[in-house]
């Protein structure tokens, strides 16, 4: 099975001039934890619930005019939409993530894989395997 098969499309992604209150507002109204930074399509960072508490919050500071640039993660792991999803969770694992962002063939950002994408394409794997093994056979 491929990423694209089981990846998350819609995502929401924000340039890295974007204010941290706009980023914390996605955030809280997507319940996700983390937001894709990206330069047009390029992406360039990301930024987790964790960046804005330890690199904006935890010295007293307010993320009033901080951006998005000033607390993301320039180093980004990713995977690409035609890889398999053993692959991505091979990287989930070795580096200890729970989504990844997908890039295509010209490193553009098309969607995020996570743990529940693919513990929901295993279940409905699965499922569909039970219902075949539960189906009575005709002789």
């Amino acid at each position: 099975m491929k990423v694209q098969e089981i990846m998350t499309k819609v995502v929401a992604v924000l340039p890295p001039d974007a204010q941290l209150s706009e980023v914390a507002r996605v955030m809280r109204d997507y319940d996700i934890g983390s937001v894709p930074i990206a330069d047009q399509e390029k992406l360039v960072g990301m930024v987790t619930d964790r960046d804005i508490v330890v690199r904006a919050l935890a010295d007293g500071a307010t993320i009033n005019g901080r951006r998005a640039r000033d607390v993301m993660s320039p180093k980004v792991l990713y995977c690409y939409e035609d890889q398999s999803v053993e692959e991505a969770l091979g990287v989930m694992g070795e580096q200890q993530v729970r989504r990844l962002p997908v890039l295509d063939a010209e490193r553009r950002l098309v969607g995020v894989v996570s743990l529940g994408d693919v513990s929901q394409a295993v279940a409905q794997k699965a499922g569909g395997a039970l219902k075949e093994i539960s189906e009575p056979t005709h002789h």
